[in-house]
């Protein structure tokens, strides 16, 4: 059994605008995003601690690095799913998020999980 098949995780990222909190005058853009986590290898994993690249329009990059996600380092069995909602601001109204999760494996392996890149970006108001 190899260790592609041993440990795969599939990330689900789902972002949403938030026009509430946001302002675009003051070049602020609000957004959530709702990650879903599915461990669809054969092995338990736990997430340890996660990496984003978050780049706006204006090709500004910011990296966020930290342990777990929301306060939460999840142990996810064969076939779990861990879902969690979180957020940035952007000062353009579109931009791209992706990273990694670095994951360890019940045996003590350790892997990345790639977050596919996904867009943030505020609805196009149609007239």
């Amino acid at each position: 059994m190899s260790n592609a098949d041993r440990y795969r995780i599939e990330i689900k990222p789902v972002p949403h605008f938030i026009p509430d909190q946001s302002s675009p005058e003051d070049d602020r853009y609000v957004f959530a995003y709702t990650v879903t986590i599915i461990n669809v290898g054969q092995l338990p994993a736990q997430l340890i601690s996660r990496h984003w690249v978050i780049t706006d329009a204006n090709n500004e990059i910011q990296e966020v690095r930290g342990l777990g996600v929301v306060g939460n380092q999840p142990l996810l069995n064969p076939g779990e799913a861990f879902e969690y909602s979180s957020g940035c601001v952007l000062a353009t109204p579109i931009g791209t998020m992706k990273g990694t999760y670095q994951m360890v494996g019940e045996d003590g392996t350790r892997f990345d999980a790639e977050i596919p890149e996904f867009v943030l970006a505020i609805p196009r108001v149609l007239h």
